[in-house]
């Protein structure tokens, strides 16, 4: 499918400004003020709620965490506004710090929320103790900072594989154990730079891929300030190709020009459409669809599983569908697909996050079964916002098998 050049599209003038030219800060709008003013009440309700626990025997203790909330206050809004900016090592460091502390952020308030159940649930029962006020008022910073160690290196160690079998029936034998590696989330921007990518490509590269699929969520930033670490890509290596199709931080990041970047690094970028290869004899289709939420960015490019495998005959042995959001197998089962392959869900990323995808997403990861089509949602090979992970990043393995044939 064929797309307007980037350079002429009406928005690009706008989302894109040429380097160098001149930004104009914008004012704090009603809505900004209101938001930093809720943000600002959560810290002050953290530190009240702890601080009291704490009592007069820990002041010092108390006054830490104090200062503490005083710098994430600071620092979260700072990263969050620089977070897509162009790499300098000022704004690096700040970034970096900004989104530490948010994940710490995001912890303490978690603790802090389940401590005040706690403390209902004694009274409630009179079953309060004399040292539970302060026991649990230590324990809220300290879970949070252990969470978030261990969050930091799981997330920052290099993927691991997980491989993954796909049963399907009347595969040909020509076949079987086709091999297709899947990325995805990688979210390249602000934390994770081409030393992480080119970890992910070294790793990629020794699992001797057939076809090597990205399902999306590559980039977090514009074209201009990360090329220079998405140009690793090239190097991944596929006996025949490696696909990429574009998820809804594409869409953020200005989807066209990454196209064409995409496109120029030798990646075949699917926008609802398939590629056929053949393997003595018999044929497997790899289509890709573009973003659930496409429709919102590009009308003429909205997601489309059933234009992506137009016209194609029934002597196609397998068809398998590239789509970011795994809500999209909903709408492609029944369609003739034998396997769908998605990201975006992070496998929940941390807890307890991870309980509430399923208010929007039909699965949190894994294997799932759609009338005779096999989904497989992949838990993410990077992270998005703070460098914190408590379920583990991966590179996906998928090998298609014959149903019903033991080894």
């Amino acid at each position: 499918m064929s797309i307007k050049d980037p350079a002429t599209h009406p928005d690009a003038a706008r989302r894109h400004p040429p380097p160098g030219a001149r930004t104009v800060v914008p004012r704090l709008s009603p809505w900004l003020v209101a938001v930093l003013g809720a943000f600002g009440g959560l810290h002050y309700y953290l530190w009240q709620q702890v601080s009291a626990g704490l009592g007069a025997g820990h002041v010092l203790l108390a006054s830490l965490f104090g200062a503490y909330l005083v710098m994430s206050l600071v620092a979260i809004p700072t990263g969050m506004m620089l977070r897509r900016g162009q790499p300098q090592r000022l704004s690096d460091t700040l970034t970096w710090l900004g989104m530490l502390a948010m994940g710490v952020f995001s912890t303490l308030f978690v603790m802090t929320l389940l401590r005040q159940l706690l403390l209902l649930l004694a009274h409630a029962f009179d079953a309060s103790t004399p040292g539970l006020d302060v026991d649990s008022a230590l324990a809220v910073p300290a879970i949070a900072i252990l969470a978030s160690v261990v969050g930091f290196v799981l997330a920052r160690a290099t993927p691991r594989v997980v491989t993954v079998d796909i049963p399907i029936a009347g595969l040909p034998v020509e076949l079987e154990g086709f091999r297709i590696v899947q990325i995805t989330d990688i979210h390249v921007g602000s934390t994770i730079r081409r030393g992480f990518l080119q970890r992910v490509v070294d790793r990629v590269n020794t699992l001797e891929a057939d076809v090597i699929a990205i399902t999306g969520d590559v980039v977090d930033g514009r074209v201009e300030d990360l090329k220079d670490h998405t140009s690793v890509l090239r190097e991944l290596r596929a006996r025949e190709f490696t696909a990429l199709v574009l998820g809804n931080h594409e869409l953020y990041s200005g989807a066209l020009p990454w196209v064409a970047e995409f496109r120029r690094l030798g990646l075949r970028v699917l926008l609802n459409e398939h590629v056929l290869l053949e393997r003595s004899g018999q044929r497997i289709a790899i289509a890709g669809v573009t973003d659930h939420s496409t429709a919102g960015f590009h009308p003429e490019l909205a997601c489309n599983p059933e234009a992506a495998i137009a016209k194609l005959d029934a002597e196609v042995a397998v068809k398998v569908l590239l789509a970011h959001q795994p809500i999209t197998a909903t709408k492609a089962a029944g369609l003739g697909y034998h396997l769908a392959l998605h990201g975006h869900t992070h496998g929940g990323q941390w807890w307890p996050w991870n309980h509430f995808v399923k208010l929007q997403q039909p699965v949190t990861g894994g294997l799932r079964k759609y009338d005779d089509m096999w989904s497989y949602t992949s838990a993410g090979t990077g992270y998005w916002g703070p460098p914190k992970r408590h379920f583990r990043s991966e590179i996906t393995l998928i090998r298609l098998m014959r149903a019903g044939v033991s080894d």
